[in-house]
């Protein structure tokens, strides 16, 4: 379908004015083959890619002021799970993460993120998140990504981490099994991932469930501001983790994910303990 023309000058004026020199260097190192619409088979298009990358690397650089550590130890190419804990009611982590792998001088990456379901039941932003690189998070698309050698971040926690109450933070919640599995059978390492910071955005007192039920949302913070607060934010990239060979009973894999938790556990303290205010 073709565009009108003032989306498309819109579009041109946005790529002029948000994607540097630097960006289009970093984006032509990260292949990633489109189609003659611009368009990958899961929905990525490089154009809106650069414009969100111009746009999250000022919110990355002067709103949250991310300092990332251990970018060394994310491959430059292959394929390879992301694994960080999860926290700040909206998935501002993930993009953090996204946005340093994207920003990485060791080798950018385009993070691969497994949404939850219900993100593509909000208009528009659903195919904005696969437009940037976001999948929905099922073993199968996974499964795929891996195949196609592609950097995959996977929130184990899932919904129990980014709706935990702020009496909670940095209190790693349950994680699931899946990634292990994925891991083990298609023989990908696994980089531990602790975000500090983001348990300070959106600091949540309540979870309001008969709202959330009638809204469709899996919880609904009673927040003191409806917006992030400007948190200082730390990730941590920890060093390369191998299982396997598989397959492996789910009590086996159970054991390997609690190897990996407490990697994140450690890279988060480290991080509480260095950090020296929250804001």
């Amino acid at each position: 379908m073709k565009l009108p023309k003032l989306d498309l000058d819109l579009r041109e004026r946005a790529l002029a004015g948000l994607v540097t020199p630097d960006i289009e260097a970093l984006v032509h190192r990260i292949p990633k083959p489109v189609g003659s619409f611009g368009y990958d088979p899961w929905g990525y298009n490089e154009d809106t890619f650069k414009i969100t990358l111009g746009i999250l690397r000022q919110i990355y650089d002067k709103y949250f002021r991310v300092t990332a550590f251990g970018l060394e130890h994310v491959p430059a190419r292959g394929r390879v799970l992301i694994i960080p804990n999860h926290s700040g009611q909206l998935p501002i982590d993930g993009f953090l993460v996204g946005t340093a792998l994207a920003l990485n001088p060791n080798g950018p990456r385009l993070a691969r993120a497994m949404i939850e379901r219900f993100f593509p039941t909000v208009p528009f932003l659903g195919n904005f998140l696969n437009a940037i690189g976001g999948v929905i998070g099922d073993p199968v698309n996974c499964s795929k990504m891996l195949e196609m050698d592609e950097a995959v971040i996977v929130f184990p926690e899932g919904v129990r981490g980014s709706g935990k109450l702020f009496r909670d933070r940095y209190k790693l919640k349950r994680f699931g099994n899946g990634f292990m599995h994925l891991a083990i059978n298609h023989d990908v390492p696994i980089v531990p991932c602790a975000v500090v910071g983001c348990e300070e955005t959106m600091p949540a007192l309540a979870d309001i469930h008969p709202l959330a039920k009638l809204l469709g949302l899996p919880y609904f913070p009673l927040l003191p501001v409806y917006w992030p607060l400007p948190a200082k934010v730390n990730i941590y990239f920890g060093k390369p983790m191998k299982f396997g060979p598989g397959p492996v009973t789910e009590a086996e894999a159970t054991v390997c994910v609690d190897e990996v938790k407490d990697e994140i556990r450690k890279l988060v303290d480290q991080g509480l303990m260095e950090r020296k205010s929250i804001f």
